[in-house]
């Protein structure tokens, strides 16, 4: 480590659980290298913004707070402006010209370039650093400033192969790497042994983990089960789920494993088989509620959570109102609602005499959005009275009442008040009152 007072680095992070974790290990090398990170923007030397592309409106914020922060660098020159994440891997020459200031710009394989990239960029280069493939990506060489202090993040694959016409993530992150196994057991262990009570492995697909490898015994499954042995108190979800790719394997592992969340998040993102063909995602509507059925028998209150877009390119009224209909029939606990944003490089993007209007797609997020809270209400409804075991994850005190703010094994935000129990303690709660998007509940021995 440099032999100088700690410099301040500011990181703003949008989109995806696996930007925050970037975001985590960013932090995490750059305090090797004199870096103390604030939450404070005014404070900072090094201003980072970790980006997502995933629809336009991602992409402005990330433009929007490059212009302040070129505005501030007018009266404090000395400050250092850097862009990553999948804005930064797919625009790089845009960003250039938009915002000839920023002094640092890395794509999402390039992360573990930073001990070389800041050194340049101290030494006032501009530098981009923009590769196809990973760099060096030795997931465990440095320490990860996790900014939680109950929840971890481990991405176990990055990368996408399936090229859904709507989605930019195979041109941002590229095609599907899985970590090797033994390195994931040995961060979990880190994790466990640093007291925090739950783990959740991301990836693009996460239940594609291992296809890339020839050994067929590495799969998501296998690795749960791996890890369900760890010692210690904690407990294990995984996200996001391909539909398709949900084997019986993968259910019977998180029956057999008591530390594995009883939750899945599966996207549909349409419920129409013909817009589900068009999207290129590889299952029709009936498969895709088979796979609902399959789990919903196994585990009574698991709870199942998707992404739905509306207005796709040619989607008719019809059509969007089978999205509708999935939402109720699948009795959905939740779900990521959007309006279709065309994005560069996809063969949606392409479909412009398809495009839909722009107040058409609106109307039908909000109906979209309606539809949400009716199915996440009767959803909630269904839990008063039972008891659920819950993971205290942060406390508001209000009219000198504390409350604690937990989250159930399925996945269920739940209230209660318990002033025995603090940030990292596992509870029974009763639940008493069910709302649209939470529960409320009295603690039981």
């Amino acid at each position: 480590m440099y032999n100088f007072l700690m410099k301040k680095l500011y990181i703003e992070t949008l989109g995806c659980q696996m930007n925050k974790s970037d975001s985590e290990r960013i932090a995490g090398i750059l305090s090797h290298f004199g870096y103390e990170e604030t939450n404070l923007e005014k404070e900072a030397d090094l201003l980072i913004i970790n980006t997502c592309s995933i629809r336009q409106l991602s992409t402005d914020k990330a433009y929007s707070k490059l212009g302040v922060w070129g505005k501030r660098k007018k009266s404090k020159p000395d400050i250092k402006i850097g862009i990553c994440g999948c804005v930064a891997q797919q625009d790089k020459e845009k960003i250039r010209q938009r915002a000839p200031y920023v002094d640092l710009i890395f794509g999402t394989h390039n992360i573990y370039e930073l001990p070389t990239l800041i050194k340049r960029v101290e030494a006032d280069e501009k530098v981009c650093a923009i590769t196809s493939k990973p760099v060096n990506s030795n997931w465990n060489d440095f320490k990860i400033l996790r900014k939680d202090n109950v929840n971890a993040w481990v991405p176990i694959i990055e990368g996408c192969n399936n090229f859904c016409t709507y989605c930019v993530v195979p041109f941002t992150r590229g095609r599907e790497r899985s970590r090797q196994p033994e390195e994931i057991i040995t961060e979990v262990k880190n994790i466990i042994a640093e007291g925090f009570k739950e783990i959740t492995l991301l990836g693009q697909n996460v239940d594609s983990y291992g296809k890339d490898f020839n050994d067929k015994n590495i799969t998501l499954a296998n690795l749960l089960r791996e890890l369900n042995k760890l010692e210690g108190q904690f407990r294990i979800r995984f996200v996001t789920s391909y539909p398709s790719d949900i084997t019986d394997d993968l259910i019977n592992a998180v029956d057999e494993c008591e530390k594995v969340c009883k939750y899945f998040h599966i996207p549909m993102q349409s419920g129409n088989s013909r817009i589900l063909k068009e999207m290129n995602r590889h299952y029709t509507k009936s498969e895709y509620y088979e796979i609902v059925a399959k789990i919903r028998n196994r585990f009574p209150d698991v709870a199942i959570t998707s992404d739905f877009i509306a207005g796709f390119p040619g989607e008719t009224e019809e059509e969007f109102q089978d999205t509708l209909n999935a939402m109720e029939e699948l009795k959905l606990d939740y779900s990521n609602t959007a309006a279709y944003s065309p994005r560069v490089f996809t063969k949606a993007g392409q479909m412009t005499d398809k495009f839909i209007s722009e107040d058409i797609k609106y109307e039908r997020l909000e109906r979209l959005n309606q539809k949400n809270r009716e199915v996440c209400l009767k959803s909630n409804e269904k839990f008063v009275g039972k008891i659920l075991k819950v993971l205290v994850e942060s406390k508001t005190e209000k009219d000198n009442i504390i409350t604690l703010n937990s989250r159930a094994d399925n996945n269920k935000i739940v209230h209660f008040i318990d002033n025995s129990k603090q940030a990292g303690d596992f509870a029974k709660v009763k639940i008493t009152k069910a709302q649209t998007w939470c529960l409320y509940g009295e603690p039981v021995d």
